[in-house]
């Protein structure tokens, strides 16, 4: 008897030192869930002129973190909100070339998210808007008889910076994220 308690409490333990290294995600990641959306390559920009129809597309944010348009070039879009590059689209417009433009822009694709780990279906998936880890991890075919079903880690680039987090089934995930779901240890 006092074998299977030494025995348990040993395991107790393990399990519990676990738990210590778990920290909620912090307040960076709250703030951008709340924030405009800000573009990143592979995002795809609708990109509306009014009354110019032949500079009305969509148009891919290449590696670089630009798009290119007809009569302005390359612009660069990479961590802005689609409000500041239409205002930007705008000015570049407005020096000769269109008299008075309107422009708007739009996110058309958002660029995909990653599962990897203990996924039936590791790989590149579509992001949707207000997707959560659950949602994801069931596009990437549910998790394996192994996995830990409990949280996910998610690698997200927060204001610039790489960051990993451990986030819960309801949490939402962001364009780009890569979750990983860990095994679990019995």
């Amino acid at each position: 008897m006092r074998l299977w308690t030494l025995i348990l409490l040993a395991i107790s333990t393990a399990l519990l030192s676990g738990c210590a290294g778990y920290s909620p995600a912090g307040d960076a990641v709250h703030k951008e869930l709340i924030a405009p959306y800000r573009v990143d390559s592979g995002d795809r920009l609708r990109v509306i002129v009014f009354g110019q129809n032949d500079l009305s597309n969509t148009y891919m944010v290449d590696k670089a973190g630009m798009i290119s348009m007809p009569l302005i070039g390359s612009v660069p879009v990479r961590g802005r909100t689609p409000a500041e590059i239409a205002d930007d689209v705008t000015k570049l417009l407005s020096q000769g070339f269109v008299r008075i433009p309107n422009v708007s822009v739009e996110v058309d694709r958002y660029r995909p998210f990653y599962a990897m780990g203990e996924v039936n279906t590791a790989g590149q998936y579509t992001y949707v808007a207000g997707m959560t880890v659950q949602s994801a991890i069931a596009a990437a075919g549910g998790f394996t008889a192994r996995a830990d079903q409990s949280s996910v880690d998610v690698t997200r680039s927060i204001y610039g910076e790489i960051a990993t987090l451990r986030l819960n089934m309801t949490d939402p995930l962001m364009p780009g994220d890569t979750l990983y779901v860990r095994e679990r240890f019995l």
